[in-house]
């Protein structure tokens, strides 16, 4: 890809914004005066099979801009109530056949109806809702992918996160089976933005091994935004976007329910998951309650594997309202998690695990067979809360409509980390965030979709509760306006827009000295400072920053399609990165930060193409990635060569600052036999030619070549009540890493591995044909092998690095069996004949 062309083409559309920005606010000044007129209108029609025209009763009409769904009756027909009067995009789902998305005009009495063919393929999601409107996939530049309920409950994960590591170009960073971080295209960490029903997740993101806070029960679909996506997000989604979209409410006049039980073989691992949910005239609600433990995982080198046992519990509910001028849902969620997480220790001789029991650590104890088969959640270990309640709102101004949501989160993390002193956490960490997202879409015109958003943060930091102090307490407030817009020329897309970024950060000192009590250290404030350490200084600054994209997609015919997309990125350093200096317990680094870092920068180019028909499906991506001011973590070496250890036990790292590239891309293809490649190769730009050499011209921590085929037969037996079943056969082959940051023992080179997956399963029916419960049976790693992933952190944990038997550090998983039962509920409110769905 010329990068010359690209950026021509970034003016070239910026252009276009221009033009578009005033072709809207011309439209919105001629309509001015109809702002505040609320019309309504009704939408209804038929949806039957393209050949025989037989109507499809059950299919699914959505207008997810609305967040509204109905159900197709006996007769096919659907129908909504007192829809604002605009234009929405529609879609209509039916298993088996090819999903329909067409752009509707709603006022009045709109009748439309839907044809839909038989698909061969199976199909993946084809609207998004995490940019500024719905929007096709397949008319939008910006490379983005989606997965939906089938995906996630017909492949077996440990977390949400891991559910998504088979997505192409998706990889995880793990610390045991509860633990993930998503790593898109080789980036990761405050790079990845997660977002959960389109709120940034706020939870500590720095920490290596601080996971993501969110039910994975409760999830429904995940969106990946595959590259920058600082335009609409901000900072922290430099590298992308990961988007959990939890279950949306019941359609008008439902009552729904859902009950899950699930049991893993590996770690014994049993979870399950309760939901109820009713719309009725137009107001809903929903409440969900999950639960999964499991003891410690194994695997044949390791056996079971000390401290990767967890304890999760979940709450989340919502209430919504639905009219002619928009709606609006009150949402919350409730987190509550004992992890323990593994230091690797074991015993020299025999290589069994060991654990701390005394503060000093000079000598540790084999840890029995009974307590490596325990549920139990003591002695060293963290636990998580994490409290959201938010509101998402869409309101109809007459020709405009503004979208508003606010959010407020507040997450605790205790880390015990004192084998003498159980109950006293050593990391204690309390941060409270409040975000704010606000959307004004101006009057569509001519197909030109113009917004002005305004989005960011307010947040305090407090770690003064605790014992170990690695990061100081800090705030910070992000503000970020933007302008996004969109057009259409027939076969033309082009979206683009232009975004300014501001955070103002700053950190507090700390001094500590010893507790007179328990020889622990604590802050001191005041007189009590006198002699004391400071480890943390005072520190404000302002990062700030432009970003934007532009890009096109063209579509040949219905099949087939072309698109190009330009992003600059932009992410500010995070807390850790600036200023951390200590130990963090659970990770085995004394990690050391800098304050003179400036924010990162990054340039992307993508170009991709797509065929779906019938009996084929093939898309390839490909981008170049070029990273200014890239930071990355970096072991210390001491004056004689050897590790700088500055607290025993522990390696010391510090951030470092360079220029970075990554160029790769995905490649798939779907013939009734799914297969897929993804390649990252990244270069570190920031060393001198004259020292370039083998141990330091990669950045640390990429993923390998991977790639992913799987044979999937699809049936119904309907004389056996068996409706949506498949059996599938999956092999997952990971290439060696051999092109890794060797510099002072940052990492190694990691061997490649092929796992064996299957799976079985389907929808079991009643007498009436209604489907009673389905039954899911899964399996990973099926031959046992013995692997580590290029990115799990357990592969570092090694106390004897020179022991020669080798098989150092900590093997992932080994087979791993899932019995999965889910019974559904659908009970229809309305009486014979009633129709729509708000008043």
């Amino acid at each position: 890809m010329n990068p010359f062309l690209i950026r021509l083409l970034f003016v070239f559309i910026f252009s276009l914004l221009v033009r578009g920005l005033g072709i809207a606010q011309s439209e919105q000044d001629s309509k001015a005066r109809f702002i505040f007129k609320k019309s309504s209108g009704s939408l209804s029609g038929k949806v039957v099979e393209k050949n025989s025209h037989s109507p499809l009763a059950g299919a699914t009409i959505s207008i997810p801009d609305l967040k509204l769904g109905v159900l197709a009756d006996t007769a096919g027909n659907y129908h909504f109530n007192s829809l604002p009067s605009g234009t929405y995009l529609v879609q209509v789902h039916y298993v088996g056949f090819k999903t329909v998305t067409r752009n509707v005009y709603v006022n009045g009495s709109t009748v439309e109806d839907f044809e839909l063919s038989d698909n061969t393929i199976e199909e993946s999601p084809v609207v998004v809702t995490g940019l500024s409107k719905a929007t096709q996939i397949r008319r939008s530049p910006i490379p983005i992918v989606a997965v939906n309920h089938d995906y996630l409950s017909t492949n077996l994960s440990s977390n949400i996160i891991d559910a998504i590591s088979k997505v192409p170009g998706v990889n995880s960073v793990s610390t045991g089976p509860n633990v993930s971080k998503p790593i898109i295209r080789g980036l990761g960490f405050n790079r990845v933005l997660t977002l959960y029903d389109g709120v940034r997740q706020e939870g500590q993101q720095w920490g290596d091994e601080h996971g993501i806070e969110v039910d994975e029960y409760g999830i429904d679909k995940i969106e990946i935004v595959k590259g920058p996506a600082s335009l609409t997000y901000g900072s922290d989604a430099l590298a992308g976007v990961v988007n959990l979209i939890p279950y949306q409410p019941a359609s008008e006049g439902k009552f729904i329910g859902d009950i899950l039980a699930e049991y893993q073989t590996n770690n014994g691992m049993f979870g399950g998951s309760v939901m109820l949910g009713e719309a009725k005239n137009g107001f809903e609600w929903m409440a969900r309650l999950s639960h999964k433990q499991a003891t410690n995982y194994q695997n044949k080198i390791d056996g079971r594997v000390y401290n990767t046992a967890f304890n999760e519990t979940d709450l989340s509910g919502s209430l919504g309202v639905h009219r002619k001028w928009g709606y609006s849902h009150l949402n919350f969620s409730v987190f509550d998690d004992l992890q323990k997480i593994p230091d690797g220790s074991r015993d020299s001789v025999t290589r069994k695990f060991t654990k701390q029991i005394t503060e000093i650590d000079t000598v540790r104890e084999i840890v029995s067979d009974a307590e490596l088969k325990s549920y139990a959640i003591n002695g060293l270990h963290q636990h998580v809360q994490h409290y959201r309640v938010y509101t998402t709102n869409s309101f109809i101004l007459g020709s405009t409509s503004l979208d508003m949501n606010l959010g407020y989160q507040h997450s605790v993390r205790r880390e015990f980390s004192h084998p003498q002193m159980p109950e006293v956490p050593g990391l204690y960490l309390i941060l409270n965030t409040f975000t704010y997202d606000l959307k004004y879409h101006l009057p569509e015109f001519n197909l030109w979709n113009f917004t002005i958003g305004l989005n960011g943060l307010y947040q305090r930091n407090d770690v003064t509760k605790g014992t170990d102090f690695v990061i100081p307490s800090y705030n910070q407030f992000d503000l970020g306006p933007f302008v996004f817009i969109k057009k259409s020329f027939g076969k033309l897309d082009i979206a683009g827009g232009i975004r300014y970024d501001s955070r103002s950060f700053n950190n507090q000192e700390l001094r500590t000295k010893p507790n007179p009590v328990t020889g622990f250290d604590m802050p001191v404030y005041g007189a009590d400072t006198m002699g004391a350490s400071q480890p943390f200084f005072n520190y404000s600054h302002i990062f700030s920053g432009l970003s934007g994209s532009a890009g096109v997609t063209y579509n040949f015919t219905e099949k087939l399609s072309v698109k190009a997309n330009l992003a600059r990125g932009f992410r500010a350093p995070n807390i850790a990165e600036i200023s951390a200096n200590g130990v963090h317990p659970g990770t085995n680094i004394y990690q050391i930060g800098n304050n003179n870092f400036q924010p990162e920068f990054s340039v992307q180019e993508d170009i991709g193409f797509a065929y779906v028909s019938q009996y084929v499906v093939i898309n390839l991506s490909l981008f170049s990635n070029t990273i200014s001011n890239y930071i990355f973590n970096q072991r210390l070496r001491s004056s004689m060569g050897g590790d700088s250890i500055i607290v025993p036990g522990n390696q010391t790292f510090k951030f470092q600052q360079g220029k970075a590239n990554l160029q790769g891309g995905e490649a798939s293809l779907d013939i009734h036999f799914e297969n897929s490649i993804s390649a990252v190769y990244a270069s570190n730009k920031a060393v001198d030619p004259k020292f370039l050499n083998d141990s330091n011209r990669y950045l640390p921590f990429i993923p390998p070549l991977h790639g992913i085929s799987e044979l999937r037969y699809h049936f119904d037996s309907k004389s056996n009540h068996i409706v949506n079943g498949f059996v599938k056969i999956q092999l997952a082959y990971y290439a060696a890493q051999n092109r890794v940051y060797l510099a002072d023992n940052t990492e190694t080179p990691t061997p490649g591995y092929t796992l064996f997956n299957a799976g079985l399963g389907g929808a079991f029916t009643g007498k009436k044909g209604k489907i009673i419960f389905n039954l899911y049976i899964m399996g990973n790693n099926l031959f046992d092998v013995a692997y580590q992933d290029h990115l799990s952190r357990l592969k570092y944990f090694e106390p004897y690095p020179n022991d020669p038997r080798g098989q150092h550090g900590i093997y992932n998983m080994g087979r791993n069996i899932s019995f999965k039962l889910e019974f559904p509920l659908d009970v229809n409110l309305k009486k014979p004949g009633e129709k729509g769905n708000t008043e």
